[in-house]
Formats: C-alpha cells, sequence, structure tokens
C-alpha cells in the first residue's frame, strides 16, 4: 500500500467474467487485469457496479479482491469497492480489502432502503473509522437510488479525515459545486462510462474510473489533455463516444452490451451470470460493429 491520494488518472473498473457455468473465470479475469495494465492504466479497480457486485457472494468477493490483487501486483494504485447492508458487513469487506493489500476503498451506500442524509453520514463514518485506509464515497444517486448533497458530503469529509476522495457518477455541471465546496481539497472521480470525460476534466474531476471497453481511447484522451493538448483529446474522445453512448443507457446495458464489446476487442467470450439482460440479435449486430470501428486493443497508448 504505497500510494497515496489522490490516484489521479484513468482507473480501470474490472469487470466480472464467468465461464459457462456461470462462475468466476480465473483466466478471463487475469487477461482483462493484464491488458488494462498493458494499456497504461493509472489504477485497477474492482467490486463496483461493472463488476456486478451484488451477484457476488460474499467468498466471490473475497477471491476477486485476491484476483484482482494478484495480478496487478502493487504496478498501480488498487481500490475495492465495499458493498454491504450493514455496517458490519462492510466493515467485514473493508478489512478483506486491507488484507488484499487495497490502497483505497470505495464505499457504496447500503442498497436497503432509502433514508435521509444523517443516517448515510453515520454509516458511512463508522466504517471509515474501522480502517486505516484512504476511503471514498460512491454518490451515484441517479443509478443507486440513494445520494448525498455536496454540503453533506463536505460535513463527512470534515468529520472522517481518512474520507478524502469521492467516487461520482454525475453530469459534469452536478459534479462541478462538489470540487467547488471542497475548494478543490477533496479528489473527486466520475464513471459513467467515460460521458463527458473532457468536460469532467474541465470541472477539475481528478480522473475517471470506468470499465475496460473503451479505456484506451479514455486514457488517450486523458494524457493528451493532461499534456495540454485540447484538440488531440477531443479527436481521442470522439472515437469512441458512439460506443460509450450505446454502452451507458443504463447500468444494464453496460453489462450486456459493454462486456461484450470489451470482450470481442479482447479475445473473450461472455457468459452471462443471471439474472441478466440478454443481447438482441440487433443489439449483437451492433456490438460487433463498435468492436470493429474500435478495433483490438492497442499494444500501448
Amino acid at each position: 500500500m504505497g500510494f497515496k491520494p489522490p490516484f489521479a488518472g484513468i482507473h480501470a473498473m474490472a469487470y466480472a467474467l464467468f465461464d459457462a457455468q456461470e462462475r468466476l473465470d480465473r483466466a478471463a479475469m487475469r487477461r482483462q487485469t493484464e491488458l488494462c495494465l498493458a494499456l497504461g492504466v493509472h489504477g485497477m479497480a474492482a467490486l463496483g457496479l461493472a463488476t456486478e457486485v451484488s451477484k457476488l457472494t460474499q467468498a466471490e468477493r473475497r477471491t476477486t479482491m485476491e484476483w484482482v490483487a494478484e495480478d496487478t501486483a502493487g504496478r498501480v494504485p488498487l481500490a475495492f469497492t465495499i458493498f454491504g447492508s450493514s455496517v458490519a458487513e462492510q466493515i467485514e469487506q473493508v478489512h478483506a480489502a486491507a488484507a488484499a493489500k487495497a490502497d483505497w476503498v470505495i464505499l457504496q451506500p447500503p442498497m436497503v432502503g432509502t433514508f435521509g442524509a444523517l443516517e448515510y453520514i453515520r454509516f458511512f463514518g463508522r466504517v471509515a473509522d474501522a480502517t486505516t485506509l484512504p476511503v471514498a464515497i460512491q454518490n451515484a444517486p441517479a443509478y443507486m437510488g440513494r445520494g448525498l448533497s455536496a454540503e453533506d458530503i463536505r460535513d463527512l469529509v470534515s468529520q472522517h479525515p481518512n474520507i478524502s476522495l469521492v467516487k461520482g457518477e454525475g453530469a459534469a455541471v452536478e459534479i462541478k459545486p462538489l470540487i467547488a465546496l471542497t475548494e478543490g481539497r477533496l479528489p473527486v472521480f466520475n464513471g459513467r462510462g467515460g460521458l463527458e470525460l473532457l468536460d469532467n476534466l474541465r470541472a477539475g474531476c481528478a480522473g475517471l474510473i470506468l470499465a475496460p471497453d473503451t479505456i484506451d481511447h479514455a486514457l488517450r484522451a486523458y494524457n493528451r489533455f493532461a499534456a495540454g493538448d485540447e484538440a488531440g483529446a477531443e479527436a481521442a474522445y470522439r472515437e469512441a463516444l458512439p460506443t460509450i453512448v450505446f454502452i451507458m443507457q443504463s447500468i444494464e446495458s453496460l453489462l450486456c452490451y459493454g462486456k461484450r464489446i470489451f470482450a470481442a476487442r479482447a479475445g473473450l467470450t461472455i457468459h452471462d451470470r443471471a439474472p441478466a439482460l440478454r443481447p438482441t440479435v440487433f443489439g449483437e449486430d451492433l456490438v460487433k460493429r463498435h468492436a470493429t470501428q474500435l478495433g483490438p486493443y492497442p499494444s500501448g497508448i
């Protein structure tokens, strides 16, 4: 755990890859991590929405942590999203993440009921107090039906200093006030499959955490933007934008079509774990079209 916030850049959130019997596929998961690292991602992550964490058992979550940590081997910062319906369950997962040598953790709101901000502040605070790892709060009300305001997050951070990052899932115009309210002291990452990637960077985001379907284009756009080449960044982003729009119609669409575009580019086969959105014939045709337009993953950026 030698990396410290803000962990800037483009981080890959691993898909959960299953075999024909709907078991986690060790070889496919290794291929995914190795491919992301070869592309030059600035960090690895797992157990987020793209990892279908709610479909995994606690044992499978631990296995996923161990696999991704083993394959990352300390080369880039490593984060695990913490899923759980109670404080005790999330603390157990945080301790498992620390044992797997995570550099930071991302706390998801518990997916039981819908409560006021104070309840979530107390919940997150108790989990954060149980670890010395840097903690991020995942704030994704549009996808998860639960969330905190910028003011709520500011108050939470003031009470628990190891809460030192935010994983947002919102429009750039919604992210900007959070960054402004904390005066830039709280690194904010966005996701949303890369929608508004460059506008998120213009808003002040430290980076983005994305599934690997178009991550080579995200890396190219980020690196050019960071080098001051906005025109080049726009060109790189424009190449992937139609695919991002196709994929990001919903989380279910991401898991159905985004995962298949990733697999087509990586030379893998996708097996869904039920329940799942199944691809239509037209959807499969679009997957082939987008994967062909993007091409196979390059050997480097």
